[in-house]
């Protein structure tokens, strides 16, 4: 989309030329700030790290810098900045997971935009949650230090670089970086004016512990294991009752909330059959869809949405759960590298857990302070998704609501993925420009109403579909191909 470019950034285009050498960066003194290397890269191909991928990107000054903010801290950042044709904006990118890396492949499509980016590997190295044990300080950078630091001091360097702040700074992440997204509008309200938030994790250890009961569970009764030709029995017989609200046999649901499907009319009668399930497989589907209790009534974590079904993660005898799960019991709950999974209680471990660190967690739903500056924020979610439940994210969604006080789409919208799993994938269109339609709303002013979403297959682009503001959904006008986006409306159902 087309818009008029502020004079402001006008200024900004004109890159370094009116600013620093990239060089004379590595003078500037920043306390608990180690600036390690700070260089003009040519245009040209670049290899991401750790990765088979190869992207060209434009010329830019990049900039290695380690972050001290504690004694027992060592967060090493990128930033990039483009040497000619900044678009005048800052872009922080978020992690995943246990986080442990930079976010390079990120990067490489902020500053193809023109962004001056930044990621960091939130102060440890590894995909796994073993830096935590005895490093209080390492576990409060993994939880929101690390973020902070870097929107901080990226300003500072940016600033240096080009002789002027950034007239607008975003944020974009997804999983981990969702929760990251959503507690920098808790905590730093003043860090970014716009944020994008994908499939939020921002209750880390709850949806650890609803996994772990889950899987825990069938690794101890194999009675409850759905072998893959059930599995798909079971998504088949969903899509079977539930497709036809959405008026289109697409292969996903477009709206799992008006699906009603009862796992027990798949219950065998008599002979057990590849055809149905047994008494204990429905319950296991039962529970796969419910929200998962302590016994007290206490909800943990809210099921999964219909539709998911493909991708359940079950574990067959003799599987062991990842360390996604595992090392939040093993490394944060008891900080005991020997401790085994199969010692797992739902009661004491979650409620350990949660007390050994509940600043990783971004569930306050006070966001005054982040929209009375201005920001916006943009929450989305696929409703495939096997890991952190959509229902979680509508959960938070409606919690800012009730706390700040009705209508809240000035300044916050969700948007909800038909088909799509975990960020991306699936089978449905998972393909959005999100950067694009924050920045559209932050500077531009013009507010998301629908987003347009791609589904590509062998390289080509089979199917758009418009994502709308929930609780609106995509409905087909019943006129043209239903793979065409302008051939759907966004209503409340």
């Amino acid at each position: 989309m087309s818009k008029q470019i502020p004079f402001i950034l006008l200024l900004c285009m004109a890159g370094p030329a009116l600013g620093n050498a990239c060089d004379e960066i590595l003078a500037l003194d920043i306390d608990t700030v180690s600036i390690i290397s700070a260089a003009e890269v040519p245009a040209g191909d670049y290899q991401i790290p750790e990765s088979e991928l190869k992207v060209k990107l434009a010329a830019h000054c990049s900039v290695n810098v380690i972050l001290a903010p504690s004694a027992d801290s060592h967060i090493e950042m990128a930033l990039w900045m483009p040497s000619t044709n900044w678009n005048g904006k800052f872009l922080a990118l978020g992690n995943g997971g246990w986080a442990g890396s930079i976010s390079y492949d990120a990067m490489a499509s902020g500053l193809q935009q023109g962004y001056a980016v930044a990621s960091n590997d939130t102060g440890h190295k590894q995909y796994t949650a073993a830096f935590a044990v005895g490093h209080p300080e390492k576990l409060v950078d993994f939880g929101y230090r690390s973020m902070h630091e870097m929107a901080v001091h990226s300003k500072t360097i940016i600033r240096s670089y080009y002789q002027r702040a950034p007239a607008l700074s975003y944020y974009e992440g997804c999983s981990t970086g969702g929760r990251q997204g959503l507690m920098e509008a808790q905590r730093f309200p003043e860090d970014f004016d716009a944020i994008i938030a994908g499939a939020p994790v921002n209750n880390m250890f709850n949806v650890s512990a609803a996994q772990m009961h889950s899987m825990v569970s069938i690794l101890s009764d194999q009675s409850l294991y759905l072998p893959p030709d059930k599995v798909q029995l079971l998504h088949n017989a969903v899509l079977a009752a539930c497709e036809s609200v959405d008026g289109i046999n697409d292969g996903f649901l477009n709206n799992p909330l008006a699906c009603k499907f009862d796992p027990q009319t798949l219950q065998c009668s008599a002979t057990v059959t590849t055809a149905c399930l047994t008494s204990r497989q429905v319950e296991s589907v039962r529970q796969v869809y419910a929200p998962t209790k302590l016994s007290s009534g206490e909800e943990v974590y809210p099921g999964h949405a219909p539709g998911f079904e493909l991708g359940w993660r079950m574990l067959e005898k003799g599987a062991v759960p990842s360390t996604l799960q595992s090392d939040t019991f093993k490394y944060i709950a008891h900080e005991d590298p020997n401790w085994q999974w199969q010692s797992f209680d739902l009661e004491t471990d979650t409620r350990l857990a949660l007390a050994r660190a509940a600043d990783v967690s971004s569930i306050d739903p006070d966001l005054s302070e982040f929209k009375a500056r201005g920001g916006k924020l943009l929450i989305y979610h696929g409703w495939n998704d096997p890991g952190p439940s959509p229902y979680n994210s509508i959960n938070y969604y409606t919690s800012v609501q009730n706390t700040l006080g009705g209508d809240q789409s000035d300044w916050l919208r969700m948007f909800m993925m038909p088909g799509m799993g975990h960020c991306r994938g699936g089978v449905g269109p998972d393909q959005a420009d999100f950067l694009d339609a924050i920045d559209n709303w932050r500077e531009g002013g013009i507010a998301p109403d629908r987003i347009e979403a791609t589904r590509i297959r062998n390289g080509k682009a089979d199917m758009t579909r418009p994502l709308c503001p929930y609780p609106q959904v995509a409905v087909w006008n019943g006129k043209g191909s239903p793979d065409a986006s302008e051939n759907h409306v966004c209503e409340v159902q």
